[in-house]
């Protein structure tokens, strides 16, 4: 009966498994953590410079454009740096995610082996798990966005011959 549960399956040989935490599992850890935090500082910075520049876009982008000595019908070009700035704005929120996960990974591994705490290190892992996901679902998007578009260029393309 040892090797059953109490809905007749047989149990795996992972569940009486034992995790050992080894000091030097916690070490590659705690470095990783360090390394998670210094790539989340860079990704907050980088993230305010799409902020500034999309600041500075939906502000100067279409003086600068229409100041430049564009011909007339060029000017109504600048319209555009405004909803570039709003772009970079809006892709600089969407990206803040992955780096918030990644800084609240770094935070709660520290402390989780500081304090020799398992809540926390739970928490951590969380996090990194939620940080790769949005990178996944992310890579999903690009990928489905190219296919896409190679589609609807080889729709065109065999239009284009057919005419």
């Amino acid at each position: 009966m040892d090797n059953y549960s109490s809905f007749g399956e047989q149990k795996s040989a992972f569940d009486n498994f034992e995790l050992q935490f080894t000091q030097q599992a916690q070490d590659f850890l705690r470095e990783t953590a360090k390394w998670a935090t210094f790539l989340a500082i860079v990704g907050f910075i980088g993230e305010a410079f799409y902020v500034l520049i999309g600041i500075f876009y939906i502000t100067m982008g279409s003086t600068l454009f229409q100041s430049a000595g564009m011909p007339m019908g060029m000017a109504g070009m600048g319209a555009i740096f405004p909803a570039v700035g709003v772009a970079f704005i809006i892709m600089a929120i969407i990206f803040i995610f992955p780096f918030l996960y990644l800084m609240r990974f770094a935070s709660n591994t520290k402390a989780a082996l500081a304090e020799s705490n398992t809540e926390k290190l739970t928490k951590a892992f969380e996090n990194l798990k939620s940080h790769y996901k949005f990178w996944g679902i992310f890579f999903i998007i690009i990928l489905s966005f190219y296919a896409l578009i190679f589609v609807i260029a080889m729709i065109g393309g065999i239009a284009g011959l057919a005419s």
